[in-house]
């Protein structure tokens, strides 16, 4: 297992039920803010691995490059857009011979003071929950959710649903790439919880609402994965952050 834990972080990423960990994460500090990302590769044993992280090590490099203090939103959702396309590119310039078919999701969260920025593709997650209770979540590429918004099923009815596992973007997928920008105001006492879907696919999202209501960072992340183990088929990584 690997941890980054700081006084308002703690991310983790963990085996869980696989053979192999294809999930990965990184934390920076930034001039005047931190930057956490989260990726959950795919392509099969050993690819998956290698492209979440190479997402991970591209998005991370041109936002350490390229980040500005004070940067406003226009410039910074294009900057984390950007990031998201570089890592999209080099995973296809990449995906030959044995790698051929690699992909990954990725989520990315600059944190300045109380804003958070996030740019999200793919299914894994990041919310913003105050005492217990969820104020914001980005939305998931997924077969899953175009059900949900198409009104087939109901929330209750995707936990668990067989169609899961299908994403309808990635970075590197043949799909064309899609990021979804976002940007929330937080205050003192609210958590950031960022996942990939070994823990939410897993464990009811009440519950991860419940378990984030107590605690400092490292002991909610810590909770999240020890409740993820008991249920997961997957890898976990979990990011954490509190106010």
């Amino acid at each position: 297992m690997k941890a980054t834990c700081t006084p308002n972080l703690c991310a983790l990423t963990h085996i869980g039920a696989r053979m192999n960990n294809e999930d990965d994460y990184a934390f920076l500090k930034l001039r005047d803010a931190y930057y956490i990302a989260v990726a959950d590769g795919m392509g099969g044993h050993a690819t998956g691995e290698v492209a979440s992280r190479m997402a991970i090590e591209t998005a991370s490099a041109f936002i350490r490059e390229n980040y500005e203090t004070g940067m406003d939103w226009l410039n910074l959702k294009f900057l984390l857009r950007l990031s998201h396309d570089l890592a999209h590119s080099r995973i296809i310039e990449n995906a030959f011979g044995e790698r051929e078919g690699m992909g990954t999701t990725l989520i990315s969260a600059v944190i300045r003071g109380n804003d958070v920025f996030i740019a999200n593709t793919g299914d894994s997650r990041v919310a913003l929950i105050r005492e217990g209770r969820t104020i914001a979540r980005t939305i998931d590429h997924s077969l899953v959710q175009r059900l949900i918004e198409e009104g087939r099923i109901t929330e209750e009815e995707a936990f668990g649903h067989p169609a899961s596992n299908y994403i309808t973007t990635a970075i590197g997928g043949r799909n064309p790439l899609r990021v979804n920008l976002y940007r929330w105001p937080a205050r003192l006492g609210d958590v950031l919880v960022m996942s990939t879907d070994g823990l939410h696919d897993y464990v009811r999202w009440g519950e991860i609402e419940e378990i984030s209501k107590a605690g400092n960072a490292r002991e909610i992340a810590f909770k999240l994965l020890e409740r993820a183990l008991e249920v997961t088929r997957d890898n976990v990584t979990i990011a954490v952050w509190k106010w």
